[in-house]
């Protein structure tokens, strides 16, 4: 494998309000070997003076490989002319190793205002693409440069919205005197190099995804650019969701730990965050909300997000102890509802939980509960049934999901967990390909002695009617990422439309 790959080098040359300026644009594929790397293009003009241009991340290709950009905007004055013609190479340095892509000794070249110029080994190169739909998009812009043949018969976009169960086939047209680039400006087609470009739009009304290949069929052959074997994809944001018992206050360094989990939300982009454990002061029954733990780690995010929290018992002699649910998304409906027969405040087995109703993009309306519900042999059967008997009567006909998610105190394959999955719920890390890591082990004496693999009890359950998939989940607030901030760690699960 290539750690570090051209694949082409972009030089156009136009004027704007009377200034002459010369856009470089250099596309490069290079290996994923960790998430601290240095990508760069050395490059010199006309003048011999060379330079280091920093690149930057584009988009993914698959766990491996990854395309990154590097963009020069020049202005030619009294005192500087444009770079003109160019020459560059690539440096890469990543796990104190230094990679590179000279063309094998020779440099790469390009001449001023030629287009677009491919790498010798590419046919046909996808240009200008995005990984990300804008909200309200009705129409998509397809650029291809393909090397001039003179039996190209067609170049073709082979595309689907639901996953290639149906496809749709458009066909490019050759820009054959012009081409224009983002700016409006023009360069040669087909250039010096022998590169045309053919462009198309797609109409779409407005799909979640969108997922396309290109090809280019000759008289003889047919070219691809499918991304590498992965397709080119684009969609709406996904469904983030995290889990995770606060440990009620119990945690050394509680503070610190307050501000690695808003930390996480914010890097990680979460929509929704169920809390269990959540505590605040006691203060004779009547609680204290400034001491709240949803509080204040909604208070340390960027932007603070809709929250529902409440209690059903008193923890640890000293707090009003529930459960909470943060939503990027305003609530539509929010409620909270004891599921034991015990709704006594000294009693742990008293338990609450609480619901959400969002509205997701492109998703639709999703109920969320944020459950803790107690050990099999201290209620977990009528628990579960009082809670699904809510969920089942919220989860109405405009509803697209029902998930139950947090702490639920029964390991996998257990008599509690079989009875969750046949009413009508999946565990939604049992249907995702290669599973997840489980042996983060939950410090709790009823616990302690169970294998390391067979110790989860925090879970997303999702009714099977539901219209959403598990895309990936992750288990983060480890030693390794974030650092431990409970007894439990949490779980990141991503979905989006089936």
């Amino acid at each position: 494998m290539n750690e570090i790959q051209l694949l082409y080098v972009r030089n156009v040359i136009y004027r704007k309000k009377n200034a002459l300026i010369q856009e470089l644009s250099f596309f490069i594929k290079v290996a994923n070997l960790s998430p601290d790397k240095i990508c760069e293009v050395i490059w010199a003009g006309e003048d011999e003076q060379w330079h280091t241009l920093s690149a930057h991340f584009h988009s993914s290709i698959d766990d491996d490989q990854e395309y990154w950009q590097a963009n020069v905007t020049c202005t030619a004055s009294d005192e500087k002319s444009l770079p003109g013609n160019i020459e560059c190479i690539l440096r890469f340095n990543v796990l104190d190793h230094d990679y590179s892509d000279n063309n094998q000794g020779l440099n790469y070249f390009s001449q001023a205002d030629s287009g677009i110029r491919l790498t010798n080994s590419q046919n046909i190169q996808n240009i200008d693409f995005d990984d990300k739909f804008y909200q309200g998009q009705h129409y998509l812009p397809i650029t291809v440069a393909v090397q001039y043949n003179e039996s190209i018969k067609s170049v073709i976009i082979h595309w689907t919205t639901d996953n290639w169960r149906t496809t749709h086939k458009t066909e490019c047209k050759a820009k054959r005197n012009y081409w224009p680039d983002s700016l409006g400006s023009y360069a040669r087609n087909p250039n010096q190099y022998g590169a045309e470009v053919w462009v198309a739009k797609l109409k779409i009304d407005e799909p979640f995804s969108l997922q396309y290949s290109l090809g280019c069929e000759t008289e003889d052959d047919v070219f691809w650019d499918n991304n590498f074997g992965k397709n080119f994809s684009l969609s709406h944001d996904s469904l983030r969701i995290l889990i995770l018992n606060l440990h009620c206050y119990q945690e050394d360094n509680q503070d610190y730990k307050f501000s690695q989990i808003a930390k996480a939300i914010d890097e990680q982009r979460v929509d929704v965050v169920c809390f269990q454990e959540v505590a605040e002061l006691w203060n004779h029954g009547h609680g204290d909300w400034e001491t709240n733990s949803a509080r204040i780690i909604n208070a340390r995010l960027k932007n603070p997000y809709y929250l529902y929290s409440d209690w059903s018992h008193l923890g640890f002699d000293k707090y009003r102890e529930g459960v909470a649910i943060l939503s990027r998304f305003p609530l539509l409906k929010q409620a909270s509802k004891y599921v034991s027969s015990d709704t006594s405040l000294q009693s742990i087995h008293s338990r609450k939980i609480a619901m959400a109703q969002v509205n997701v993009p492109y998703m639709g309306l999703i109920n969320i509960y944020s459950a803790h519900l107690s050990w099999w042999t201290d209620g977990f059967s009528e628990q579960f049934t009082n809670l699904n008997a809510w969920a089942t009567q919220n989860h109405t006909d405009d509803v697209q999901a029902t998930l139950l998610c947090g702490d639920f105190n029964i390991v996998p394959n257990s008599e509690g967990y079989e009875l969750v999955v046949n009413q009508d719920y999946e565990d939604v890390v049992n249907h995702l390909d290669g599973g997840i890591e489980t042996g983060f082990k939950v410090d709790d004496q009823h616990w302690r002695d169970y294998p390391a693999d067979d110790c989860r009890i925090d879970y997303v359950f999702m009714k099977t009617q539901s219209t959403l998939e598990t895309v990936s989940v992750r288990m983060i607030f480890t030693d390794q990422d974030y650092g431990r901030v409970s007894d439990h760690c949490g779980y990141l699960m991503t979905f989006e439309p089936k």
